[in-house]
């Protein structure tokens, strides 16, 4: 059985940022007719919390994120909406 795309891109991120919460949804269905959907590319959100974004700033830790699943956007990924922290950032939401 293949991956899911949300599968493909929890892996990517877990292999990459070892988190220490993850979650993803698949918010395709919310942009059906969306010009973007025509291409085939979903939509999706992720939270991680990894040590990985320790000391980096939202534009870094972004950027991380995205060349995690760089050769998933514009076919697989049309939208990707990113929630990082650090588990420090994580304690202090309680």
């Amino acid at each position: 059985m293949s991956e899911t795309t949300a599968q493909k891109i929890e892996r990517l991120l877990r292999e990459r940022f070892d988190p220490t919460h993850f979650e993803i949804t698949d918010d395709s269905a919310k942009h059906a007719g969306h010009a973007g959907a025509t291409s085939g590319g979903g939509h999706y959100s992720v939270v991680i919390v990894s040590t990985a974004f320790e000391n980096l700033n939202r534009l870094e830790r972004h950027r991380a994120v995205y060349a995690a699943v760089q050769s998933m956007i514009g076919e697989e990924i049309h939208a990707l909406a990113i929630r990082t922290l650090a588990p420090s950032e994580q304690a202090g939401q309680g």
